[in-house]
Parts: C-alpha cells; structure tokens; sequence
C-alpha cells in the first residue's frame, strides 16, 4: 500500500529582512550594553542565510515581554499561516475543505489549546468528523515525521485524504539578554514559516463533485519511511522551559552525531529496497545549517549539486523548523521534478536526537 503526494504548499511570515538587518536589532536585545558584537556577526555570517521572514515588525521584537505575549502572538499568526497554507494546497490538489478526512498539525515554537487545527478547522470549514492530531515537540524533523505519519494513517484508510500542516514561528522564541552561542546562532538561522501537504491513500476515488483544478495524482509516491532514534544524545538539540519561554538547546556536536549515524541508516534503508544512493534522483533535505549540510554531502557521498535546492532555501528563508523541508519538497516538485518512476529520500534530524527518512517514487 503507497500514499500519493498530491500537493505541497508553503508560505512565510509578512516581514521580510535581510540578514544585516536582523543581526543589527539582535545585538540591542541580547548583547550587554557596550559589549563587543564580534562573536556575533561572525555566526550570523556563518549560517549561510541571506534574508529571512519574521512574524512581526522587526522593531517589535524589543517589546514582546515574556512568554506569554510572545505565544498570543504564536496563536494568531500560526491559525493564520497554517489556514492559508493549508488552503493553498487544497487548492494545489483539486480538492476542497470538505474532502479532508485527516488534519495533522506540527509546531514546536508555540502551544494552544485549543490547538491550532481545531482553529483552521473552522476557518477553511472542514468537516466537524475531521480527524485530528496536533503534534508538539519533533522540531525540525516534523515535516518529514508527520509525512510518514500521514504514510501509516493512509495505508489504515487508504480511501482517504490525510493532510500536514506545519507552522512554525521561531523568531518568537528568541531570548532577550542571553548572549550564548546557542541563542546566538538560534538568533542567525532560524526564520518564520509554514508549509501544508495533502496527501491521499491508495485506494482514494476522487472528489464527488471534483472542480476543475490540477488532479491530485501528480506528486510522487511514498513508498517506505524509516525513524531512528539516537540513545544518549537528548541534550543535543530542543528547548528549556524556563520563564521566559523556550530556550534554545543547540549543541556543537550535532554534525558529529549527523557523522557517526546517518550514513548507516540511509544505506541499510536503500538497500532494504534493492537501491543505493546513487540511484535516487533527487535529494529533499531538511536545512539544518551548513555544517550540517556539509556533513550529509560527505558521510553520504552525494554529487556535486545534489543539495542545491536546499542550500538555496537556506540562503533565501533560513531553516524554518519542520517547515522547511517540506519548503524544499515543494521547491523540488516545481523546478527540479525527477524523471517519473526514479527513487527519491526525504530525509530531516531533529530533537531527540532522531533522524526521519522517507522513500519517495517520482
């Protein structure tokens, strides 16, 4: 039993600025008065990332007191981002509110309750029997967790429709007044976004009364998906809870963990499908950085180009969280699409330590 991707869609917060910008107010709100700010614009440098969305006006930041004005902020702008993401890939697929039997929602930047797919729910108008599942916690590995989830749901009820939607609202998660290097790299790298995925099951008919838009048989397949979680390795990336709000855990030995484990479970889980890497056509990864980048080309000897569609998302939005990766499948469905019938590998690490894979079929 296979899952059809039939439409991928992602947007970005409403405020856009380039790096220098950002890097400019994060040395205000996380510096000491009078202190050298060498340390760093060196990092945001280093991150690879050009320009980035934010979920409010870069001077609001300063006055964003405390966790709790930070999250009604989260709660609004994520209802909205994630409605028009998920609307846009309705769209995408041909299909209506009315035809989506799962919702699948993923953040770990923001919490409600109630959760923010009970809110889309009534602003699209799905069906109130809409099943529902909010899921807080993967991080960065969540667009492709919560693709594999919906795999597993559709291969239960392959005649339905099961769709993610992720949203995540990092910049709302910045501390003021903390000048570690994990908040400062945090304060570098990660933008605003969200990003929605329809998929259907292998036994789905078609709407009953389909208008006409693109059919929701175009995407590729999802073949297989493969989790791994690292033992010993929970304090390398994910949040302290503290007062004043999330606090970033962001280890430096994340590409070493990347190094010793990833090529091992990318090749054992190829070869439990007759293939190798060099047979997959085209690579969706999730951008955790370039280090982490660098270390993925390497440990899985990947040809000159493979990541590019990735880099790119890096360099023009910063790593959105779980909405990244689908950011860059949507990317790759549209200027890059494979030769029909190749092999592709979505793959994303996030906290836990863990790693998600997703076999796809062009």
């Amino acid at each position: 039993m296979t899952t059809r991707i039939a439409a991928v869609h992602g947007t970005l917060a409403p405020h856009r600025h380039a790096q220098q910008e950002i890097t400019d107010v994060i040395a205000g709100l996380c510096l000491p008065a009078g202190a050298d700010r060498g340390v760093l614009d060196r990092l945001h440098r280093s991150v690879g990332v050009r320009a980035r969305h934010l979920v409010v006006p870069l001077d609001r930041y300063a006055r964003l007191n405390g966790f709790g004005a930070a999250n009604d902020v989260f709660v609004e702008a994520a209802t909205e981002l994630g409605a028009r993401a998920l609307r846009g890939a309705l769209r995408g697929a041909g299909l209506g509110p009315e035809d989506v039997d799962m919702l699948m929602f993923a953040s770990v930047t923001g919490v409600a309750t109630p959760s923010i797919d009970a809110r889309i729910v009534g602003r699209l108008g799905l069906r109130p029997d809409v099943k529902r599942l909010p899921v807080f916690g993967l991080g960065c590995v969540a667009g492709a967790a919560g693709i594999a989830r919906l795999h597993d749901y559709l291969r239960g009820w392959p005649e339905h429709v099961a769709v993610l939607v992720s949203v995540e609202l990092c910049t709302l998660t910045f501390q003021r007044g903390d000048a570690s290097t994990a908040n400062l790299v945090a304060t570098g790298l990660f933008g605003d976004g969200a990003a929605a995925v329809v998929a259907c099951g292998a036994r789905w008919r078609g709407p009953a009364d389909p208008a006409p838009a693109t059919p929701a048989t175009s995407g590729p397949w999802v073949v297989a998906t493969r989790s791994h979680l690292y033992p010993g390795t929970e304090r390398t990336m994910g949040w302290d809870v503290g007062d004043s709000g999330f606090q970033v855990v962001l280890d430096r030995s994340v590409p070493d963990v990347v190094r010793r484990h990833l090529a091992d479970d990318v090749h054992g889980f190829l070869h439990e499908h007759g293939l190798k890497p060099q047979d997959v056509t085209a690579w969706v990864c999730h951008p955790g950085g370039p280090r982490v980048l660098d270390t993925v080309a390497d440990v899985l000897d990947l040809p000159d180009g493979a990541l590019d569609v990735t880099w790119r998302s890096l360099a023009e939005v910063g790593n959105l969280s779980s909405a990244s990766v689908l950011h860059v499948l949507r990317d790759t469905l549209a200027e890059r699409p494979p030769p029909p019938g190749t092999p592709g590998l979505l793959l994303a690490m996030g906290p836990g330590f863990c790693s998600e894979l997703v076999l796809l079929r062009w």
